[in-house]
């Protein structure tokens, strides 16, 4: 186990390294001169000349790319170039929330798309299989932002349980953090429950078909040790390999749903950035993002592991 995680980490350095120069020579593709956004209407030559020496923009690319790995191997992502804040501050505000809202989202989905699956594997071809499929395809179709805004309607404008907008911190105050986040939260899961209910059941399928879950029935073990203990352990390769996909994929910021519930999360700030080509939040942002998708699968790597002894050796 220890010498596979260190392989694996050791993995990551050239990974991350190629990761970085992407990031860095594909952002620099992008139209537009950053520092004619920045110096404003009037682009006084001398004031754009200042912004380039400032920030290295007058520099060769290569130039440009060692100043930014040498600030970010020492903590520093550079300073944004539209608001001059430090890219390390803005990634550890944004962050957070962004966190907070994929593992909420990511539990609500496990939530409901496991047990679903499992249900409507065991009982195919019954009544509760084609409820399971219905709302699997219900989650897969339904748009985001559509929901969103059926959520908002219902529970914030008809009800009034739930604020329509805004983000409250869960240490300043955790019932109402929970009461401006349920709602994206949901929005966010539902999709992926869908998604994970036809992966577990096609794995549950597979599983129940095999020889040694036959035997273990003949065993005279219990449905319900033979499905938990038994089948669905032996099924949960696919749904750690999409549930750790789809978990990076909420922690890289969900731009429309926060748009939507005014998150101010990862989404909203790597779009602002894009618009405004602020180059180091883009970058930094995206290597952030890059480095939790490869910290993600290790961590399946693990947990395959974990599940099956087989790959121990």
């Amino acid at each position: 186990m220890l010498s596979f995680i260190a392989k694996r980490l050791a993995q990551l350095v050239p990974t991350l390294f190629f990761v970085s120069i992407l990031i860095f020579s594909l952002q620099r593709l992008l139209p537009g001169d950053p520092a004619l956004v920045m110096a404003g209407e009037e682009r006084d030559p001398a004031v754009i000349e200042q912004i380039r020496k400032q920030y290295r923009l007058d520099q060769p690319m290569p130039v440009q790319y060692v100043y930014w790995m040498k600030g970010v191997l020492s903590g520093d992502f550079g300073e944004s170039l539209r608001s001059s804040l430090p890219v390390r501050d803005l990634i550890a505000q944004k962050l957070p929330v962004t966190l907070q809202l994929g593992f909420m989202a990511i539990v609500i989905a496990l939530s409901i798309g496991i047990p679903a699956g499992i249900i409507s594997a065991v009982k195919r071809g019954t009544f509760w299989d084609y409820a399971a499929n219905i709302f699997s395809l219900w989650g897969i179709s339904t748009p985001n932002f559509w929901l969103g805004i059926m959520l908002i309607f219902l529970f914030s404008i008809e009800l009034g349980w739930l604020p329509a907008s805004g983000y409250v911190s869960p240490f300043e105050n955790w019932r109402a953090s929970l009461a401006s986040t349920i709602m994206p939260a949901f929005v966010l899961g539902n999709a992926i429950a869908g998604v994970l209910m036809r992966h577990t059941r096609s794995a549950m399928l597979n599983v129940l078909s095999s020889d040694y879950v036959r035997t273990a029935r003949a065993k005279g073990l219990s449905e319900r040790v033979v499905i938990l203990k038994h089948a669905m352990r032996n099924a949960l390769t696919p749904i750690i390999t999409l549930g750790a996909l789809e978990l990076g994929a909420l922690l890289s910021g969900a731009v429309l749903t926060e748009q939507i519930f005014s998150i101010p999360g990862f989404g909203k700030l790597i779009v602002d950035a894009v618009f405004n080509r602020d180059y180091a939040v883009v970058q930094g942002v995206v290597l952030v993002t890059a480095t939790i998708y490869i910290l993600l699968n290790l961590l399946a790597d693990i947990a395959y592991i974990i599940v099956n002894p087989r790959l121990r050796g």
